[in-house]
């Protein structure tokens, strides 16, 4: 393991199935580009002797299948070249998964049964890999000219969009390295919150809405039948967790099971979804190149997801500062009044808070600081089966005159007066 000072540049000769394992310093980027051979970050080939650019805080893995040579220049905190790696397992669940899309693409539509692809979720503790493993999965199905759907439930990352959301989107060609998951064609429901703790009930229902959602679409599109989806879940996956996993794999009716880096829970789901043979669970061990993140660290990734939303990955967009009347928008927050009068209970019984129910919010300076979904909803009964447009960041409050300024992504008027609230708050730095 090294650290190594800007403008350094080192070569390193990878032997075949090995991989060169990266931790980007948090202050300046790193470049690196392949000399000669082949090589791959989470299932994405890397282009011949083309430099790469690598912005701070970004942690990869370069693996080769064959062999390669691989030169790297900039500030790296962590850099080793590791010898063990699970990918052989992942590549196999690869060949089992095309095979499946294959022989669902030979079905006609009218055999729903048979023309469904595989509906891959992978699951597992914190910090076990899931999001890469999804990665992989998608650009390898991709380069074979597959179109997969990436289904992101991990609220508290956001893989596709911001934390607080849950989003699916159709991958068409193999995930950029640095860039990430594209953001335009994505369906997203805002939950507002970076723990289902929060509300539990409404997580359930918005996963339930995008499963419907894509069931819609699926119907009409046989490719994307076939090519089927890949779910990346939360880490949490005991108690609440785990009830809201086991509601995931039913909503979405996936039909195999990744377990990364844990017999118990491996155990636990194998046991509960006996009765459903057409469910297969694999274990998959998680790569040693895992990075473990605490809860500051977690704090501060959600902080630079929100900030490259607005500024881009590198700064290189221009979000736009706006300023709107009170009057003409309207703020919900999902979930909290009681609901029903206590008069309406049966004696002795506590009124609870209705989990789904809109409350209006009264614009005041407790908006402040916080991120807001635009809702594509026409009606405020629609807001809770309503996908999300956008975002905008609230920078100031005027009571007096009654206007609220916020920075967008982009110009013009917002395209829905209806504003969602939760707990997701950032401060621009």
């Amino acid at each position: 393991m090294a650290y190594n000072a800007p403008g350094t540049s080192r070569q390193f000769k990878l032997a075949k199935e090995s991989e060169l394992r990266i931790e980007v310093g948090t202050e300046t980027s790193l470049r690196l580009r392949l000399l000669s051979g082949s090589a791959e970050i989470f299932g994405t080939e890397l282009p011949p002797e083309n430099w790469v650019t690598f912005p701070p805080r970004l942690k990869f893995a370069i693996f080769t299948w064959n062999g390669a040579t691989v030169e790297v220049n900039g500030t790296s905190e962590v850099e080793y070249v590791a010898d063990e790696t699970p990918m052989v397992s992942y590549v196999n669940v690869h060949a089992v998964l095309e095979g499946r899309r294959a022989r669902a693409k030979g079905f006609s539509t009218n055999d729903i049964d048979s023309s469904q692809g595989p509906r891959v979720i992978v699951v597992g503790p914190t910090d076990s890999g899931k999001s890469s493993l999804s990665r992989m999965l998608l650009s390898w199905a991709s380069k074979q000219s597959w179109k997969p759907t990436f289904v992101d439930l991990d609220i508290g990352q956001g893989s596709i969009t911001l934390p607080g959301c849950i989003a699916a989107t159709p991958i068409e060609m193999p995930i950029d390295p640095v860039e990430g998951i594209p953001l335009e064609m994505s369906i997203v429901y805002f939950f507002g919150h970076i723990t289902p703790t929060a509300n539990a009930e409404l997580y359930k229902v918005l996963v339930k809405e995008l499963s419907r959602t894509l069931e819609r679409q699926f119907s009409g599109n046989a490719e994307s039948r076939a090519a089927g989806m890949v779910i990346n879940t939360m880490g949490w996956v005991e108690g609440l967790g785990y009830e809201l996993l086991l509601h995931s794999i039913d909503a979405f009716n996936a039909n195999v099971v990744l377990v990364l880096g844990q017999e118990k829970l491996c155990s636990m789901l194998k046991d509960v979804l006996k009765n459903k043979p057409n469910v297969d669970i694999v274990k998959l061990h998680k790569s040693g190149g895992v990075v473990p993140r605490n809860t500051k660290l977690r704090q501060k990734d959600r902080s630079y997801r929100i900030r490259e939303y607005f500024y881009g990955l590198v700064n290189d967009l221009s979000p736009h500062s706006n300023v709107v009347n009170f009057g003409d928008v309207s703020v919900f927050r999902i979930g909290g009044g009681p609901q029903a009068p206590r008069s309406a209970l049966p004696i002795g019984a506590e009124p609870a808070a209705d989990p789904t129910r809109l409350v209006p919010v009264n614009i005041n300076r407790d908006l402040l600081h916080l991120v807001l979904a635009v809702s594509y909803a026409k009606e405020p009964d629609q807001i809770i089966s309503s996908n999300v447009a956008g975002f905008i960041y609230v920078t100031d409050i005027d009571i007096p005159k009654k206007k609220i300024t916020y920075l967008a992504p982009c110009p013009g008027e917002l395209p829905s007066r209806f504003l969602l609230v939760g707990t997701l708050t950032w401060l621009e730095s």
